[in-house]
């Protein structure tokens, strides 16, 4: 999880835990701001989830995309 390593290289961080009301939900930051919020699926592991966090902070160093799934965006 190369994208997860940088953040946190980078003085970022992540978190994973409830959000009320929402159950599970993946966050990932840098020093300033949010780059990705993930709400976990249905019978998705843990693992899996992880993996899309990745994936999502990679979309974000690559596009300056975020990805918010906790505030529809």
């Amino acid at each position: 999880m190369k994208n997860i390593e940088a953040l946190i290289a980078d003085g970022g961080d992540i978190t994973i835990g409830a959000i009320h009301p929402i159950e599970c939900v993946a966050t990932a930051a840098d020093a300033s701001n949010a780059v990705a919020m993930l709400v976990r699926r249905d019978g998705e592991t843990l693992n899996a989830l992880l993996k899309r966090l990745d994936k999502a902070i990679g979309r974000f160093y690559e596009h300056d995309e975020i990805i918010d799934e906790v505030n529809g965006s």
